[in-house]
């Protein structure tokens, strides 16, 4: 080396640099220790970070800008971390990394030397400038003692990369080097499981050629391999804890799961795919059992909306009709204080009146009689004559106020009422916070939902009686047209159809306007009736209301058993299903084209039949029916609370025409019924 002026340093030469250069190489970098791991090219302004590895400063900022620390979490110690891309050593992200001043003043001088190619020959002379190989590639390092040994272990190498090659195809698609500039990420090759970093060909070579990561594990590229560390002690996962079954890394093993069963994770997985066909058949029951659930859950939220909102009407309703009470309460006591003050207010203005006139008269005659003068003795008489004629004119009487102001007692009555009001309603809110007569608790609603879906089979039994017997009750129904929808097109009086185009039958105040409904004209009172009602198409409704329904009701209100003045079977195209004030009943029998009713009006009892080949199955009766105190029935207990309130009034058969395509005929009976009939 040669010493220059004004410089205490020693500037090597071309060849030292070189032979410096040479000497330091390290496989899998270019120039040595003097390459960036990130863009494979010279080191500029290089940085180092805790774990001793360098990096271009501009390389690792635009690094670390676009990961962001790479746990997302908190470094020993609870403060940000972030990552060597190298080795995935954790050091703080807040940390300011400077430059290293010492690689900073060795790099002009590698610059100045050149690259250097290695020697063929062991030579002490270093290759003349320009002699080596092609800039940015790695020189092989000079052959060491004991290098003879690592060549099987380099051929091992060269397996394993070789088997890596033939599984990169069962990694996932889209993964990206997380080494690589942004702009320029080429597609990951491999994945570590120890750095928890995807890596392109080129910058997985140190993982392949550098001793210091023979140890670590690579797998097809993966994206999510932050699942595969240890959030606890930022380690891999090597092994599975049987007791405790959960994954586990090396210190966990060393430690908390000392005393464990910990197995490798292949050894693990190899089990659970021996279990996982006999698994998947649990849960795929347990999904189905959910599924059945969920759709009686759905269901009972259903009816217990329905049931809440109908309760809502009612009580809105009922409300109304109590504010419509107590205004009109308020208007006639209003009117009461109004004529009572216009009765007493006359008698006392009229007396009034007079006295002021009998006051004024009586001040001037007596002003008359004092400017009398004292000589004139005929004018004093006369004035004197007069206002004693005024002092005995008393022609009005008093006000006899009979009343006694009577009016002011409302304020009594109207405080006795509301004392009375505000006492019913604290009385009847302490009666609602238990259960009502006929409320329904959550197990009720749930076995509403229950018995829709699997109704009970002891109220479908089959009948012992024959056709025969039902007919000494037979009744002649014919169709009412005053009362029947416009959708509704009528045969005669008992063949009834829904068509799609209105029929401009004359007004009537007992048609439906809201529900494609018709009702016979017969009434029921007393006795025992039987009719048959066949249905050709469509679904169809076939019930009895009370005299006094309401036909103009809305749709919601109106249809055949949603209320509590019918009741009704009905066809749905699947089942049969009985309806009674909003709550419903499935029966589970197959379908009858001809439909049996039987009304007991003194039993208080109605039973629909299916009848076929002169055989009748009981379908559902309708009666009251008391239930043990472990029974719960929400559609019985509506049935034995309201159910004998229909027949406090006369009854008339009923038909809804539910569907678009609904055909219905009353079905004929035996001639020999006609004389039953009349002489009922």
């Amino acid at each position: 080396m040669e010493a220059t002026a004004g410089s205490s340093r020693a500037v090597p030469s071309a060849a030292t640099s070189a032979a410096l250069r040479l000497a330091l190489a390290v496989p899998g970098l270019p120039d040595g220790p003097f390459g960036c791991p990130i863009c494979l090219d010279i080191l500029k302004d290089p940085v180092t970070v805790p774990c001793g590895h360098n990096f271009c400063q501009g390389c690792l900022g635009k690094l670390r800008g676009r990961t962001g620390p790479p746990d997302g979490g908190a470094a020993a110690g609870g403060a940000a971390a972030a990552r060597c891309p190298l080795c995935q050593e954790p050091f703080p992200a807040a940390l300011r990394l400077r430059k290293n001043r010492a690689l900073c003043e060795v790099l002009p001088l590698l610059g100045a030397a050149g690259p250097a190619s290695p020697p063929v020959e062991a030579s002490p002379n270093p290759s003349p400038p320009g002699a080596g190989s092609p800039p940015h590639t790695a020189p092989s390092p000079p052959m060491a003692p004991g290098a003879e040994e690592e060549q099987p272990e380099r051929g091992e190498e060269k397996e394993e990369k070789k088997e890596e090659e033939e599984d990169e195809e069962e990694g996932e698609e889209g993964v990206l080097c997380d080494v690589c500039p942004e702009g320029a990420r080429a597609a990951a090759a491999r994945s570590c499981l120890v750095c928890l970093a995807s890596f392109c060909g080129a910058h997985l070579e140190p993982h392949r050629r550098s001793p210091a990561f023979r140890a670590h594990r690579l797998v097809a590229p993966l994206r999510r391999l932050e699942e595969g560390l240890c959030p606890r002690h930022l380690q891999p996962f090597d092994g599975f804890c049987r007791a405790e079954q959960t994954c586990v890394c090396p210190r966990c093993r060393a430690h908390e799961h000392r005393a464990h069963d910990v197995v490798p994770l292949e050894r693990e997985r190899e089990l659970k795919e021996a279990q996982q066909a006999k698994f998947l058949s649990n849960v795929e029951n347990e999904l189905e059992e959910l599924a059945v659930t969920i759709t009686q859950t759905k269901k009972m939220v259903e009816l217990i909306k329905g049931v809440a909102m109908k309760e809502k009407e009612r009580v809105e309703k009922l409300f109304a009709e109590a504010s419509e009470v107590l205004a009109t309460f308020q208007k006639e006591v209003a009117g009461f204080i109004e004529d009572g003050e216009r009765s007493m207010l006359g008698e006392v203005e009229l007396d009034l009146r007079w006295k002021e006139e009998r006051r004024a008269k009586l001040a001037q005659c007596k002003q008359n009689l004092q400017n009398v003068p004292s000589k004139d003795t005929v004018y004093f008489l006369q004035e004197f004559q007069a206002l004693k004629i005024a002092m005995e004119d008393n022609l009005s009487p008093a006000p006899s106020f009979q009343n006694e102001l009577n009016f002011t007692k409302c304020t009594q009555a109207v405080c006795a009422v509301k004392d009375m009001l505000s006492a019913v309603c604290k009385k009847q809110w302490k009666g609602l916070q238990g259960k009502g007569v006929d409320g329904l608790n959550l197990q009720e609603t749930e076995e509403a939902v229950t018995e829709s879906r699997f109704p009970d089979k002891p109220n479908n039994p089959a009948c012992l009686e024959s056709r025969d017997y039902f007919l000494k009750f037979a009744f002649i129904i014919d169709l009412d047209s005053d009362t029947a929808d416009k959708f509704i097109q009528l045969f005669g009086t008992k063949g009834a159809k829904r068509v799609l185009s209105a029929i401009p039958y004359p007004e009537s105040p007992i048609r439906f306007i809201n529900c494609e409904q018709v009702l016979g004209v017969n009434l029921m009172n007393r006795g025992n009736y039987y009719w048959e009602v066949e249905i050709i198409d469509g679904w169809v409704s076939i019930g009895v209301v009370t005299e006094d329904f309401n036909t103009r009701e809305a749709y919601n209100r109106c249809r055949l058993g949603r209320n509590e003045k019918s009741c009704c079977l009905q066809w749905n195209g699947q089942n049969y299903v009985a309806w009674f004030c909003g709550f419903e009943s499935v029966i589970q029998q197959p379908f009858f084209h001809t439909i049996g009713v039987f009304l007991e009006y003194s039993e208080k009892a109605l039973t629909f039949y299916g009848v076929k080949d002169s055989k009748m199955t009981c379908l559902r009766q309708l009666k009251y029916t008391p239930l043990g105190k472990t029974q719960v029935n929400p559609f019985q207990n509506k049935i034995n609370y309201y159910f004998s309130s229909l027949f406090s009034l006369k009854l008339k058969p009923a038909f809804f025409l539910e569907s678009v395509d609904a055909h219905l005929q009353i079905g004929p009976l035996k001639k020999d019924c006609v004389s039953v009939l009349k002489r009922r």
